[in-house]
């Protein structure tokens, strides 16, 4: 199966690579001193679970790549809109892809609900596959992606058109992703497990960020136990107004952030102290504004999107 992972980042530049390793044709948009180092040196992975360099085929230009039959979008949220020119001329140059389509699919990884209308906005519904990832990586040095801990899990779906099984070019990507070593489910409805998600994201990562503080010392609160459970049930009632039916309850949500190691600092904690951009528009902000066009109260929700709101934009604190 041929890929292109656009955003060759942690998560593009982990899965690109075990991909890589399995075997499968994969080509990585980068740019700056990244792009040089894969080229020159191929891409490597710091991991526990083993350390591996692969090398690879990286491109600035998305004119180069040529067909392919699955584009992984890797990049952050607020990055979706500058690379949707991109998304759109991969799909448009595909022939024949191996997922059945007319053009090449688009499996969206980027946190929240969002990216899917996004994407669908500029190649249509009919390529975009949802899904959601679970893992801690990053880029440590140009073409070098480090993995903290060892959980690496991608939950991938249809999201428009028939959500009621799943599909069969679902099954052929979650097979071939599987090929490659990777922990990958298969669904139905790939809003289920986006919602879901964000239930947990945006309630811990606003609480946390918000205080400057990691998981444990908020913990230590009775308080903190109960303004995050309703958080997280505010998310959960947003999704159901528009017609997503979550299996997990604002409890469970609680009970999973209960059993977190008290240093967990979430990523837009870390961020917001380094200076850069969030993605508080994508968590906290599309709970907050969905809730008000479907009539849903979101108080905890939106007080945190407040308070983060003005450092959207990477401004550090004076």
């Amino acid at each position: 199966m041929r890929f292109v992972i656009v955003g060759a980042g942690g998560v593009g530049g982990y899965y690109g690579a075990r991909l890589v390793r399995a075997g499968q044709d994969v080509t990585f948009l980068a740019r700056g001193a990244h792009l040089r180092a894969m080229r020159e040196r191929g891409l490597g992975i710091r991991s526990p679970e083993g350390d591996f360099t692969v090398p690879v085929r990286a491109e600035e230009d998305a004119s180069r790549v040529g067909p392919v039959d699955v584009v992984v979008l890797a990049v952050k949220n607020y990055d979706v809109p500058s690379v949707l020119p991109v998304v759109k001329t991969l799909t448009a140059a595909s022939d024949r892809p191996a997922l059945g389509g007319t053009t090449a699919a688009v499996l969206t990884l980027q946190n929240g609900v969002d990216s899917p209308d996004e994407v669908a906005s500029a190649v249509g519904e009919a390529p975009v596959i949802g899904g959601t990832t679970y893992i801690s990586t990053a880029i440590s040095e140009p073409g070098v992606i480090s993995q903290t801990g060892t959980l690496h899990r991608i939950v991938l779906g249809e999201v428009f058109g028939d959500t009621s099984r799943v599909s069969p070019r679902v099954q052929a990507l979650r097979d071939t992703l599987a090929g490659a070593g990777l922990n990958v489910e298969a669904v139905a409805d790939a809003r289920v497990p986006l919602w879901e998600k964000l239930a947990f994201l945006a309630s811990m990562s606003g609480f946390c960020t918000a205080a400057r503080l990691p998981l444990g010392p908020l913990r230590e609160s009775p308080l903190f136990r109960e303004m995050f459970q309703e958080a997280a049930a505010e998310v959960l009632r947003v999704a159901a107004a528009e017609g997503v039916t979550p299996t997990t309850r604002p409890e469970d949500v609680a009970r999973f952030m209960e059993g977190l190691q008290a240093d967990m600092r979430p990523s837009m904690m870390v961020d917001l102290l380094g200076g850069k951009p969030l993605e508080v528009e994508y968590l906290q902000g599309t709970v907050s504004r969905r809730g008000r066009a479907r009539g849903v109260p979101t108080p905890v929700m939106s007080t945190l999107y407040t308070l983060l709101l003005p450092h959207a934009r990477g401004l550090r604190e004076a």
